[in-house]
């Protein structure tokens, strides 16, 4: 019989005061900027810039652009894979709260968003990597991202889920800079024009074993599309205002992370070719440290090896084969 895994949920509310847990992935976006001698202002500013864009986007009723104010809760999923009380961090995810200081309302957003997993940085930078040493073209190993998949849907169809969170998730990423995206004639009011890719991304086939369709939209006021990855219906499951919180939240992320593409000063055309090396952007006051997230991701990834990978092969294999959605 296969024994489905144990999760465990913790939440951590994100705010100026906020500093990263031990077992946090320390590239992800949130924690890369809680850390240093500019942490409080740099999470003043972030959470500042999601708010500005919130109200920029959620317009109607809001003639001073100052009804909203996003808070944010870390999310934090352990699995126990044994059932013997030692876990290990599998996933984690922002989920957005929606404040409207009109009514006094607190209205739930969209999980899902800054997703980041040490299985993950296991499978591009260690698992991808060796499997490429040496060879004169780049190809996939047979099975990739399959287990980090199935353990995601396992996830989000688990009772702990389900007890947690009203929908299903939806993760913001950015368009990949080695693809071209053309404009389409399809318009949403609030995710804005859509754009579809010249051929499937890497991204895109790792997240579709997550169980993950995805789209692709540029929103009012922003200057190139983001990657919408979902299950269900993008456009129907959502409110306005959980689109917008997610779109305020992972816009913002980027514009720290990828100003080149995300705070560029050309808006994208019909045609569209993302450039991580365009000198015609504009930085944001936040300090955010590129090269030490590149260089910890292999780290991180390596720790997944030794500490989830390794231990429990035989187990994650056999799990693997006998898994079945439901």
């Amino acid at each position: 019989m296969n024994k489905d895994f144990t999760f465990t949920i913790n939440k951590t509310g994100l705010d100026e005061n906020y500093h990263p847990a031990s077992n946090t992935r320390i590239t992800t976006n949130f924690a890369n900027l809680a850390r240093g001698e500019s942490r409080q202002q740099n999470l003043r500013n972030a959470l500042k810039m999601i708010d500005n864009s919130f109200n920029a986007l959620a317009n109607w009723d809001n003639p001073e652009g100052d009804r909203y104010s996003i808070e944010l809760e870390i999310v934090s999923v352990d699995i126990d894979i044994e059932g013997k009380g030692q876990s290990f961090p599998s996933i984690e995810v922002l989920k957005t709260y929606i404040i409207d200081n009109q009514t006094n309302q607190r209205i739930e957003g969209i999980v899902g968003n800054n997703f980041s997993s040490y299985v993950r940085d296991y499978d591009f930078s260690v698992l991808l990597q060796n499997y490429n040493k040496g060879k004169s073209q780049f190809s996939i190993p047979d099975n990739f991202g399959e287990l980090h998949g199935k353990i995601f849907q396992s996830f989000v169809n688990s009772d702990v889920y389900k007890d947690n969170f009203k929908k299903s998730p939806v993760i913001c990423l950015s368009v990949s800079d080695n693809k071209t995206y053309f404009r389409t004639e399809n318009q949403h009011p609030v995710l804005g024009v859509e754009y579809t890719p010249n051929e499937s991304s890497l991204t895109e086939q790792y997240f579709k074993k997550m169980g993950l369709q995805v789209r692709y939209f540029m929103p009012a006021n922003s200057v190139a599309p983001l990657a919408f990855f979902f299950f269900g219906d993008l456009l129907n499951d959502y409110t306005n205002l959980e689109l917008i919180s997610t779109i305020s939240t992972m816009e913002t992320f980027q514009k720290i992370y990828r100003p080149e593409i995300y705070n560029a000063n050309a808006v994208a055309g019909k045609s569209y070719k993302p450039n991580l090396k365009c000198p015609d952007h504009s930085l944001t006051k936040i300090v955010y440290d590129r090269e030490e997230r590149s260089r910890l991701a292999g780290e991180q990834g390596r720790f997944a090896e030794q500490h989830f990978i390794k231990p429990y092969q035989a187990v994650l294999d056999q799990w693997s084969s006998n898994f079945v959605n439901s």
